[in-house]
């Protein structure tokens, strides 16, 4: 699932005042009526590729909310002042469920980020979304690997370009308690599944969990599965199950699910903190990993954007509280595999000033300026790390950049709603509660729309 739940952080004093200078620079109404929204000023020379929209409007949807969304505002403000277009934003905490209310009832934005591919073939599928323009295509290519826009590929047409993302690939753990007791950050499978025993002998659980998310209990566990389906099976098999050109009991799928199961099951490996194998359906994801600053687990498996769970005053950092290293391949020979997700810029418009706000947000601009803002990845080539604050966000950067990585995207979220977000889910939460991986992948294989 691609969950966007980062707590809210304020804005740094300094960098919005800086921000702000510069919109201020930007804007002004030049009073000789004049509808370009050019400005001449040179603040503004990266956005004339946008001008001749001044005085128009353009809504974006999200589940982006709170001061992130706020983050969000700030960092398109200098666009929206040099070019005159505004942009109207809401963010909500129901979009899943209310975009297509919106989109059915004839009342869909201008613009969303659609986080799951899924939802985004849907719309594409009815004939709702418009194609991107070949401004907006052309940057997109410039700027994202071609695995990135192939999500946003439905019959040949490019819909919308990535946007934020995140590297779901991580394991938290404490270097301070590494380091007391010499374990070293594992490279390998096997080396992990040793470092595990060795930390189990010494009286510590090796992992804490946690699956519950409220109505999206399980997404947590769908995630483990599909990170060790990339190292299990490989890309290719990863693809085949995603499509349901495997069944989803495959010999291929039981094996990486057993394979997780020799963890998240195994009463000596968890669940730290909290209790037996059970207590990981009831322990929340966003508490799940903090035994780890107690010395009661000493690994974590939870994606990047996790490092803004941690309590206030945690220090994040390769000799802080926490830190995080990348999960390990089980087979190195089948490269280095990165299971992520994000949001797609889908237009359900194609005004001239819709066309010109989605090519500019695939652009290496937006990207950067909003990295500036802080607590924030994209996978978009043009983001510099050195705009890139939160140490942990540098890391999945790097990830993301990296041309050795074999990225795939949330499969939960390319899936059909029924089983990515509701079957596959319960199934995962029925497995941890004690039923078999037999009759819950069976169960899951018989949910599969027809």
């Amino acid at each position: 699932m691609a969950v966007s739940t980062r707590p809210r952080q304020a804005l740094v004093l300094a960098t919005t005042l800086a921000l702000a200078l510069s919109a201020a620079a930007c804007s002004g109404d030049s009073g000789d009526g004049d509808s370009s929204g050019s400005n001449s000023s040179p603040e503004c020379a990266a956005f004339d590729k946008y001008s001749g929209s001044n005085g128009t409007t353009v809504s974006i949807y999200s589940s982006i909310r709170d001061a992130e969304a706020d983050l969000l505002e700030e960092s398109w403000k200098s666009f929206e002042d040099c070019t005159g277009i505004t942009i109207e934003y809401e963010g909500s905490g129901e979009f899943e469920a209310q975009l297509p209310v919106k989109v059915d009832g004839g009342n869909a934005p201008d613009i969303a980020f659609v986080p799951q591919p899924g939802l985004l073939k849907r719309f594409a599928d009815a004939g709702k979304l418009k194609e991107a323009s070949a401004d907006t295509k052309a940057m997109a290519e410039a700027n994202y690997p071609k695995e990135w826009l192939d999500y946003a590929t439905v019959g040949g047409k490019f819909y919308g370009a990535p946007f934020g993302s995140n590297v779901k690939s991580f394991v938290w753990y404490s270097p301070k308690l590494f380091a007391e007791k010499g374990w070293k950050v594992p490279t390998t499978w096997d080396e992990m599944t040793a470092l595990s025993d060795t930390i189990a002998a010494a009286g510590i659980k090796p992992w804490c969990a946690g699956i519950e998310s409220g109505d999206a209990t399980g997404w947590p566990a769908t995630d483990w599965i599909e990170d060790v389906m990339l190292r299990d099976a490989g890309a290719d098999v990863y693809d085949q199950w995603v499509e349901h050109t495997i069944p989803f009991n495959d010999p291929k799928v039981v094996s990486a699910v057993d394979r997780v199961g020799k963890i998240l099951k195994d009463p000596k490996y968890v669940n730290g903190g909290f209790g037996d194998v059970k207590s990981i359906a009831t322990t929340s994801f966003q508490e799940a990993g903090t035994p780890i600053l107690e010395n009661k687990c000493a690994m974590y498996r939870m994606a990047s954007f996790y490092a803004n769970q941690w309590p206030e005053g945690t220090k994040v950092a390769e000799d802080g509280d926490t830190f995080a290293f990348y999960l390990p391949a089980v087979d190195p020979a089948k490269g280095k595999p990165v299971l992520g997700g994000g949001e797609f810029t889908a237009a359900f418009a194609d005004r001239p000033e819709v066309q010109k706000v989605q090519t500019y947000l695939a652009s290496g601009e937006a990207a950067n300026t909003r990295a500036k803002l802080g607590n924030w990845v994209s996978a978009n080539n043009k983001l510099e790390i050195a705009n890139v604050g939160n140490p942990i966000d540098k890391l999945a950067v790097e990830i993301l950049q990296d041309k050795s990585a074999v990225f795939r995207f949330d499969g939960s979220d390319l899936m059909p709603a029924a089983v990515g977000a509701g079957t596959f889910w319960k199934g995962m939460v029925d497995w941890i509660n004690g039923k078999s991986t037999t009759e819950v992948l069976g169960q899951i294989e018989g949910s599969w729309p027809k």
